[in-house]
């Protein structure tokens, strides 16, 4: 069947099983979009504020799902102003097929009104990228792009199509689904080797990372970890993964992680890493980082074999996979010393806050926010303080429950994430925790929320600076503010309003308890929770930057 350009991007996306995509249209995407709202009873668009909202949507869509989230955008400007959304999920591994329109093809490389070349710009930061200049190729690389995109370590790709593309007409003939059909084998004899070192160590840990996630290997991992009592640590992409309240779960490890985390680390004979790269936010020293262990990395993606922390062995392979076969030559254990051992370092060593009933403390604030909203509900955060804060306290009992931004760190990502996870499960309880500093970055896109009548509620911490920054300058740098000092003057509550949400502003836990319940019953409608929150609260413990164990900041 004769079909134009734009028309097979829709079946090919239909083909594919998408049914949302989230895009702002513009002149080089028009036939698409024309295309689309012919085709609106078999995919819904999502309209955002800016295209930068749009990348994060579809990467939050992808984050709360495991699907591919899809984004569309115009040439030019449109195109440039995703490029943060793609490199956001490039750094966390999050399947995303980003589609930009581009001037026709006789007009590249003249110069033309909103011409860029995204290809190349987005060349580092994306799995793999696409120039379609022929209309016969034009559904073949779309399929691909999807293959590529879920295939092995998830992550971005995207596809540049010119105009006069979508124009054309080309014969179009549905195809079956075809997923990668590349399998990295795991060695039989590696699993064996691992598990001979499983069952004869005396201070084991597991460090997982989001690989746990995107595997689908959470249960696995459980039953791991229960079955030969080994405690396991995560990384800030794996919250959720386990549940807070197991005697095995250590919790969070790194720079702001618990400090029994650390120290069980630090002390144990084996250290066995799963979907997770040592980055730097967790081997803030690699020279010191397990140094008394014998460390085991097991990860899908061979170019993160050793990258940054030198390992004794390694499996390379799907977690999921690893996880399973070590099942069948592990030798259940109790461990009880080592537990216990770790127990005690839980009560005697681990930073513990404490509350002020005239102020409203962030860890209150999050095991509130935690308690009120229940484990059903998905929690976005933006990046600083308030990142940490919540992932410390946030008390996930389900993966694919906590999302933020990791490995790029992007302030203004949760918004527009929290549209996407919203999107995924209208049933379920989105909160979208942030800063004023990153609220100010992404507060645009809380007219779409009001447009498509989403009741995300946002709580803002808000302490007048750029929290995580200011620390750092308190700690390291002489007290020297340079240029952390916000003081917005921002009305909360009156912004809110003019959006068409609900406002809220609360300075104790009570009133702020107060308001999320009124909130929770706003069912169609966003809201907006103002927490004052002192600008000289810090999030302890603290590893400094290229410190160890050794040098944690819990004062």
């Amino acid at each position: 069947m004769m079909k134009t350009g734009a028309e097979i991007i829709v079946e090919v996306l239909v083909e594919e099983g998408v049914d949302v995509v989230f895009g702002y249209p513009g002149g080089t995407v028009i036939n698409i979009y024309d295309a689309l709202l012919q085709n609106k009873d078999r995919i819904r668009h999502i309209l955002t504020a800016h295209e930068q909202g749009a990348s994060h949507a579809a990467d939050g869509y992808a984050r709360a799902t495991g699907k591919t989230g899809v984004v569309i955008a115009t040439s030019g400007p449109g195109a440039t102003n995703i490029v943060t959304g793609i490199a956001t999920a490039y750094m966390d591994s999050i399947p995303m097929v980003a589609i930009t329109g581009n001037v026709t093809t006789d007009a590249m490389g003249r110069d033309s009104f909103q011409e860029v070349y995204i290809a190349g710009v987005t060349l580092p930061i994306t799995k793999h990228n696409f120039l379609v200049k022929n209309i016969e190729d034009l559904a073949d690389t779309l399929r691909e792009a999807f293959r590529i995109a879920q295939s092995g370590r998830p992550g971005p790709v995207l596809v540049d199509i010119p105009k006069d593309l979508t124009i054309a007409s080309y014969e179009f003939e549905h195809k079956e689904i075809v997923r990668s059909q590349h399998h990295v084998p795991v060695k039989e004899d590696d699993i064996k080797h691992l598990a001979k070192l499983i069952n004869k160590s005396v201070r084991p840990v597991i460090y997982f990372g989001g690989g746990v996630i995107s595997s689908r290997a959470s249960r696995e991992l459980s039953e791991l970890i229960n079955t030969c009592s080994i405690p396991a640590c995560h990384t800030l992409m794996a919250t959720g993964v386990l549940s807070y309240g197991d005697r095995l779960n250590l919790g969070m490890v790194g720079m702001h992680g618990h400090v029994s985390s650390s120290k069980a680390i630090n002390e144990a004979d084996l250290l066995i890493a799963i979907g997770t790269r040592f980055s730097d936010r967790v081997a803030t020293n690699k020279e010191k980082f397990a140094s008394n262990a014998i460390k085991v990395q097991i990860d899908i993606d061979d170019t993160e074999i050793d990258k940054n922390v030198r390992t004794n062995f390694s499996i390379l392979g799907d977690v999921k996979d690893v996880i399973v076969g070590l099942m069948k030559y592990v030798q259940p254990s109790e461990r009880k010393e080592w537990i216990e051992t770790i127990d005690k370092w839980r009560e005697e060593i681990d930073y513990h806050p404490v509350d002020d009933e005239n102020t409203i403390k962030p860890f209150k604030l999050v095991e509130a926010i935690s308690e009120l909203s229940g484990e059903d509900a998905i929690i976005v955060t933006d990046v600083g303080q308030h990142q940490m804060w919540t992932a410390q306290y946030c008390k996930r009992t389900k993966p694919r429950s906590f999302l933020t931004s990791g490995g790029l760190g992007t302030m203004g990502f949760s918004y527009g994430a929290s549209i996407g996870a919203k999107i995924a499960y209208p049933e379920r309880r989105v909160v979208h925790i942030t800063g004023d500093g990153s609220f100010h970055m992404n507060l645009n896109e809380l007219c779409t929320s009001v447009t498509y009548e989403l009741p995300i509620i946002t709580v803002i911490m808000n302490n007048q600076v750029l929290g995580m920054v200011r620390q750092w300058q308190e700690l390291f740098f002489e007290k020297r503010y340079a240029y952390t000092t916000l003081d917005r003057k921002t009305n909360y509550v009156k912004l809110a309003e003019a959006f068409g949400a609900k406002g809220y502003r609360a300075t104790t836990v009570t009133e702020f308890k107060k308001a999320f319940e009124q909130a929770l019953q706003n069912t169609n409608c966003p809201s907006v929770i103002e927490c004052i929150i002192d600008r000289d609260e810090k999030v302890l413990p603290m590893i400094p930057p290229g410190g160890s164990f050794d040098d944690i900041i819990v004062d």
